[in-house]
C-alpha cells in the first residue's frame, strides 16, 4: 500500500461562515457541496484537493503547523492581507520570505487563527516598491547543501 495523492486538508474554526468567507472572498477558493456533520462544516475546492472548515468551541489553532499555498496574484493577496491585517510576524519572525531557490512564502493569519503559507515561485517577478527589501532565509540561518538544493516547487526544473 501507498498513497496516492492528498485528498483534503482540514482545519477547525470558532466561526466557520467567518472562516469561509475570507478564503472565499480573499484568496478566491470555492465552496463545494458539503457533507451534514454533528457541527458546521464547509468544504473548499482548493485546486485538485479540498479545504475542510470545521467548527468547534474553544478550539486554539495550532501555533506553527500551516497549509501552504501557491497563489496566482501574489501581489494582491500580500496587499490585501496587509490590508486587513493578517501578516504573522510571529511564527516565523517575519511575515515574508526568499528562500534559497528564489521562492517566495508569506505567512498570514485566517480568522480562525489558522497560520497560512501563501507560495511564489519567483522572487524576480515581484515589485520592490511593493513588497521593500525581501529577508532572505540563508542570510537569516545558513544553508546546508541540501538547504540550498530544496525547493516547495518539486516539480519544476531547477536552472
Amino acid at each position: 500500500m501507498r498513497v496516492t495523492g492528498l485528498n483534503h486538508v482540514s482545519i477547525s474554526s470558532v466561526d466557520v461562515e467567518t472562516s469561509v468567507r475570507f478564503y472565499v472572498e480573499v484568496l478566491g477558493l470555492e465552496p463545494i457541496d458539503t457533507y451534514t456533520f454533528a457541527f458546521p462544516t464547509r468544504y473548499l475546492r482548493l485546486g485538485d484537493v479540498q479545504l475542510h472548515v470545521f467548527q468547534r468551541e474553544n478550539t486554539d489553532a495550532p501555533p506553527f503547523h500551516h497549509i501552504g499555498l501557491n497563489i496566482d496574484d501574489f501581489e494582491g493577496a500580500y496587499k490585501r492581507a496587509k490590508e486587513l491585517d493578517m501578516l504573522d510576524r510571529e511564527a516565523f519572525y517575519s511575515p515574508i520570505w526568499e528562500l534559497p531557490d528564489g521562492t517566495v512564502q508569506l505567512y498570514l493569519r485566517d480568522p480562525g487563527g489558522n497560520l497560512v503559507e501563501l507560495d511564489w515561485p519567483d522572487v524576480n517577478t515581484l515589485d520592490p516598491d511593493v513588497f521593500g527589501e525581501i529577508p532572505k532565509l540563508a542570510d537569516a540561518v545558513p544553508q546546508t547543501d541540501e538547504g540550498q538544493r530544496a525547493t516547495l516547487y518539486h516539480l519544476r526544473a531547477r536552472t
